[in-house]
């Protein structure tokens, strides 16, 4: 059984059962809830590939296009969205939310075991968008560019428990976007799933300061334009 298939299965687990793993020093047993065993598997296999195949660009801008968010690598997103259903486990959630384009692959992996749609806050009006919709600006640390997004109401509504699902966090400005659509809707927040988050930007500090349960599976503490990358644990 490979690392990957371990966690995995310790994630089926945690959805079927609520099971706690024991472990014994000194005579002491302590116990070891299964969803952090799960994460810090999910940190692990995560962070390798991270250093393995990102690539650090000037900036603080970190290319992950060869496995996650351009070129995506379908087994390793399918754990990921297993170790999202597992931290999220029992919680009811009704929507995963996401904004367009490199959030919806992870949104639709964790949905897959949430079982639960996947909403799109689109960055553009079409002509197939309703004229009714919550909006919020947001401004993209990647296009330096602000950009105003939105989904349509019938989509998003007071009963809906929501969980929020990207691919990166760093100051933060996508996540609070979207946590004011679901405010906008009167729904209810359960947390914040990010694949990556760059924890020296900050934006995760600040909204779990808020009381936001904000869970990443790898937590970057530092990186330099020589391609040094620090993970925080």
């Amino acid at each position: 059984m490979t690392e990957a298939d371990f966690f995995g299965y310790n994630a089926h687990i945690i959805q079927e059962q609520t099971k706690s793993q024991r472990t014994t020093d000194g005579g002491k047993i302590t116990v070891t809830p299964l969803n952090i065993v799960v994460k810090e598997r999910a940190m692990k296999i995560l962070e390798e590939r991270i250093l393995r195949d990102g690539k650090v660009q000037a900036g603080n801008v970190l290319k992950v296009g060869g496995f996650l968010n351009h070129l995506i690598d379908y087994q390793l997103l399918d754990e990921i969205g297993k170790e999202i259903s597992a931290l999220f486990c029992g919680q009811k959630i009704t929507k995963i939310l996401t904004i367009e384009a490199s959030g919806i692959a992870i949104a639709c992996a964790a949905a897959h075991y949430v079982c639960a749609p996947v909403l799109f806050a689109k960055k553009s009006k079409t002509i197939n968008i309703s004229s009714d919709c919550y909006c919020a600006e947001v401004y993209s640390f990647t296009h330096q560019v602000s950009k105003m997004i939105m989904v349509e109401k019938d989509f998003l509504t007071k009963d809906d428990k929501v969980l929020i699902v990207d691919d990166f966090l760093a100051n933060g400005a996508a996540i609070n976007g979207l946590m004011s659509l679901v405010e906008q809707a009167g729904a209810e927040l359960v947390g914040c799933a990010v694949a990556i988050e760059k924890g020296f930007q900050g934006g995760g500090d600040t909204l779990r300061a808020k009381g936001i349960n904000v869970q990443s599976l790898a937590l970057i503490d530092s990186m330099d334009d020589d391609g040094h990358i620090v993970f925080r644990h």
